[in-house]
């Protein structure tokens, strides 16, 4: 991914916070010599070997076929907002768009073991909706394995983490606080989002 320097974010724990805020990503790898991209739900964790990625995906679906051992890019990105000249001191300017993402690239684990698997879909469940753990785990057996029996899980070793936060930050304090002001008072929540970055970003 192109990073200019003043966009570049390498503090891991943004990173990662913005991975878990944002976690349905693009699965990106080869099939048949060809790219090939699916839109998943991931788990994400840090520990002291690096960062894991794990999720799973229809067994219909061919991506995992030949997912083993593949170098992969995963694409978190989520909040972006249009900027509009207007907003700056002087009329030079251009429009552009202001955005945050988060590519991951990483060696691919299909995971076969049966138990490991349900694991992996307690822990989704879990992470995204913990009050249907209860009903999840009365769920019929039979029907558990079935629903097993129906997905590929995987896993990702991440070995290069790329974040892009392009939040203005080549512009005037007084250029940014402008386009903070206006973005907070828009309806999309994008925009409030990306606002809500800009802030941070902010000296005080």
């Amino acid at each position: 991914m192109y990073i200019p320097k003043h966009y570049k974010e390498e503090d891991m724990v943004q990173l990662v916070a913005f991975m878990n805020q944002y976690p349905f990503a693009l699965l990106i790898s080869q099939l048949d010599g060809k790219p090939y991209a699916t839109h998943l739900p991931f788990i994400i964790e840090k520990n002291e070997n690096g960062i894991l990625l794990q999720s799973h995906m229809a067994l219909a679906n061919p991506q995992w076929k030949q997912l083993a051992g593949q170098q992969v890019l995963i694409v978190f990105s989520e909040p972006h907002a249009y900027i509009s000249p207007s907003l700056y001191e002087k009329k030079e300017n251009v429009p552009t768009w202001n955005y945050i993402a988060v590519h991951i690239y990483g060696h691919a684990t299909l995971i076969e073991n049966q138990d490991k698997v349900e694991q992996l879909l307690h822990k989704t469940i879990s992470t995204f909706e913990p009050a249907y753990v209860a009903q999840y785990k009365e769920l019929n057996s039979d029907y558990l394995r079935r629903m097993v029996k129906g997905i590929k899980a995987f896993s990702i070793e991440v070995n290069d983490v790329q974040g892009k936060f392009k939040l203005s930050q080549n512009k005037t304090i007084v250029e940014q606080k402008n386009i903070v002001d206006h973005l907070q008072k828009q309806n999309e929540n994008t925009s409030v989002a990306i606002a809500q970055y800009m802030k941070n970003k902010l000296p005080e």
